[in-house]
């Protein structure tokens, strides 16, 4: 697969949609509306591939398939940071509740299982599928399948987009799963000791910025210290620069405990919050040029952008049209099959495009995004059923202690 184009020019930059439902997350967090985000972002993934796509093959790549640059910076406007944003927010609120609050914590093998089985089965079912397809001669090139399927891949400057080239943001969902099991008893363990609850609040917050701060210094001394070009996927695409996103929606999780039901936003100033986060989203995508800081710090800004937008739905005195719009039945679904459209997407667009059944050409794109829709989302839904939904019943095998439940046939009549 040659080398990207696009901002952050990966063949697929969709972060991995985090598989619902979110461990510990009480009602109040689960919204529908979360889930209509999900959905959303999950299309716009899907928009974006498709465009850059046709970025990197129309005319040899040398200009976009939209030339109008505002109508261009509105498709392309990148969705990695609201997954890592809403990953991170709904999986972190246990721990904060049990830092700042001291409610109870599941063991980390508890959770470490639940996120395994909800993501596993058809990641691995996925890239060995694709690998079988793509190299149908042995041995063929075995480095890239074994990253794949150790989550390593993200690492390797040559087979981060290979096979399912959306797949390095799961190597990223997977080590933030890890680095939360290590981090959330730590700071239990460091709040219990504080009495007084806005100093344990405080830690928390600390504990978030510092996780936030780190990658921004990373990127900053690999751009402007050691001149690292941003085509050094593993340099800017890892952990150490990437991890930003998924501290603020940590620092969201700490931010909406700690307020409880102080501060609610009235209806007017949430609706003029959501504006100027998304005029200022669009803005960020369209003022953003290799040049210039916007584009290097891209990806942290617009996690702080994608944490208040998520403020303004979820903190509000009363939900309204904004409310409605995300709790929509068909929108929701695209969120609930948001994995398994984000994991089947990408080879099912380069498919089409190398069977020449998408169009070909700048005034082609329109109709090849819905194409790929049209594919790609029943593809889903029945991997949904399929798959996911099945494997995720592996869950009831244990309870929150983690002990294997015991099942008791039913009573004869």
């Amino acid at each position: 697969m040659s080398a990207p184009t696009a901002r952050t020019a990966e063949p697929g930059s969709a972060a991995g949609p985090s598989p619902r439902p979110p461990e510990g997350a009480p009602a109040s967090s689960r919204a529908r509306e979360i889930e209509g985000y999900r959905g959303l972002a999950a299309l716009s993934t899907v928009i974006f591939h498709v465009w850059q796509q046709y970025f990197r093959y129309d005319a040899g790549g040398s200009h976009p398939p939209v030339d109008n640059p505002f109508v261009g910076a509105a498709i392309s406007l990148e969705v990695i940071d609201l997954f890592f944003v809403m990953s991170a927010y709904l999986l972190t609120l246990t721990y904060a509740r049990a830092a700042i609050d001291g409610g109870p914590i599941r063991p980390a093998r508890v959770f470490l299982f639940r996120r395994a089985i909800r993501i596993v089965p058809l990641y691995f079912l996925a890239v060995l599928v694709v690998w079988a397809t793509r190299n149908p001669t042995l041995p063929g090139n075995w480095l890239d399948l074994v990253e794949h399927l150790t989550f390593t891949h993200v690492f390797d400057r040559e087979q981060i987009f290979f096979t399912i080239g959306p797949t390095w943001s799961l190597s990223l969902e997977m080590m933030f799963y890890l680095a939360l099991v290590a981090l959330g008893p730590l700071a239990v363990r460091a709040c219990r000791p504080l009495r007084q609850r806005s100093t344990r609040v405080a830690v928390c917050a600390a504990g978030c910025l510092l996780l936030f701060v780190g990658p921004l210094v990373w990127i900053a001394l690999a751009h402007y210290a050691f001149g690292v070009p941003h085509t050094s996927w593993p340099v800017y695409f890892g952990p150490q620069a990437r991890f930003g996103g998924f501290a603020a929606g940590m620092g969201l999780a700490v931010l909406m405990v700690g307020l409880g039901e102080r501060g609610r936003m009235r209806t007017g100033s949430a609706w003029a919050l959501r504006a100027a986060v998304l005029v200022s989203l669009y803005l960020l995508s369209l003022l953003s040029a290799p040049e210039n800081a916007l584009f290097t710090f891209f990806h942290p800004l617009a996690s702080l952008l994608w944490v208040l937008l998520l403020f303004s739905t979820i903190h509000v005195r009363k939900q309204g049209q904004w409310h409605r719009a995300l709790r929509a039945r068909w929108l929701t679904y695209i969120g609930l099959i948001s994995y398994s459209l984000f994991i089947w997407h990408e080879p099912i667009m380069l498919q089409l495009y190398k069977s020449g059944l998408l169009p070909t050409g700048q005034a082609g794109y329109p109709l090849a995004t819905a194409i790929v829709l049209a594919v790609a989302v029943p593809a889903a839904v029945a991997s949904y059923w399929v798959i996911e939904y099945p494997s995720s019943m592996l869950g009831r095998l244990k309870d929150k202690t983690g002990k294997p439940r015991e099942f008791y046939p039913e009573p004869a009549r």
